[in-house]
């Protein structure tokens, strides 16, 4: 990735696919993005519309093609499969989309043996467990979004409640992206204090009721926008940018994305988000900060079900 052309391909051209697409163009992030989809007219339409913007952002080149153009992409972001229909949860989703990866995975493992992959297509954790699986490719260069977005949610939430600007947030989401998804409070910071701290500093602005409505919130917020108007993919669009500006940059960014387990907290053999460093190489490091017994509690039954999910298939 050193040199100085960058080739990011996205496979699936639907509201997510397009607008992760958009999104690294106008972050600059890629010199050539490719678009790949099954209804191929779909792909160049969306390329067109993206491309036509180009004087208005970073130059870089937005084109459609088969699988074939993809060659050699330093990072491959997986969006392809069937949308989440109001009232369905991710794990839902499972069955059917199961199968459109394994078609994807291979076509991605001929054409570009050496890029990075991130899956965005739900249910996340398991789709990239079923890739690697398939590959074969080196865990490090497998990484699903995860709960980055779940994070981002968490933190404009808390930015909200303390009426401080969110960039001054450190917080995390762990676990599955879905259902069993959870905060982690014991490690959240504002400005530099705990969040009990902080609530005293602010007025006692946190009530212990609080906790649980914000964590549901986030937990709930891809169905509110579903419900509202059918699909999610600008936050999301946002998200795998910059996990791509991080990884293309080499900058050891951390961020919470689901990665492959290897004993971390006494849990193996699944695709889960924990806090990672981020480079050129994809996953530099799992981090694994101490956490409170409740917490533990909580990742262990995150892996469970997503262990149970994926026995389905």
């Amino acid at each position: 990735m050193s040199r100085t052309a960058i080739k990011v391909s996205v496979i699936g051209s639907g509201f997510v696919g397009s607008t992760v697409a958009y999104t690294l163009m106008m972050k600059g992030v890629a010199s050539e993005i490719v678009l790949v989809d099954a209804t191929p007219e779909k792909a160049a339409g969306e390329a067109m519309d993206i491309e036509h913007g180009s004087p208005f952002a970073a130059e870089s080149v937005v084109r459609a093609g088969g699988y074939e153009e993809t060659k050699n992409s330093d990072i491959v972001i997986i969006t392809a499969g069937t949308n989440q229909k109001p009232g369905e949860t991710r794990i839902d989703l499972i069955v059917r989309n199961a199968a459109i990866m394994r078609d994807v995975a291979g076509q991605v493992a001929e054409q570009s043996p050496n890029a990075v992959v991130m899956i965005i297509s739900n249910p996340v954790d398991v789709m990239t467990y079923i890739f690697r699986e398939i590959t074969g490719f080196p865990k490090n260069r497998v990484i699903g979004s995860g709960t980055n977005l779940d994070s981002a949610r968490l933190r404009y939430l808390l930015s909200q409640k303390f009426g401080v600007d969110s960039h001054n947030i450190h917080a995390q989401i762990w676990g599955e992206h879905g259902d069993s998804e959870f905060p982690v409070w014991s490690l959240v910071r504002i400005a530099g204090m705990s969040i009990n701290e902080a609530s005293d500093q602010f007025g006692g602005v946190m009530a212990d009721s609080d906790y649980d409505a914000i964590a549901d919130a986030v937990r709930g917020a891809a169905y509110e926008i579903i419900n509202r108007k059918g699909a999610t993919y600008y936050g999301i669009g946002m998200s795998a940018a910059r996990i791509c500006e991080a990884i293309l940059r080499d900058e050891k960014s951390v961020m919470p994305v689901s990665v492959l387990l290897n004993g971390q907290y006494g849990i193996d053999d699944v695709y889960l988000s924990l806090p990672a460093m981020l480079g050129e190489h994809g996953v530099e490091k799992i981090l694994t900060p101490g956490i409170s017994d409740d917490e533990l509690g909580k990742l262990h039954n995150s892996a469970a079900v997503l262990k149970e999910a994926r026995a389905q298939i």
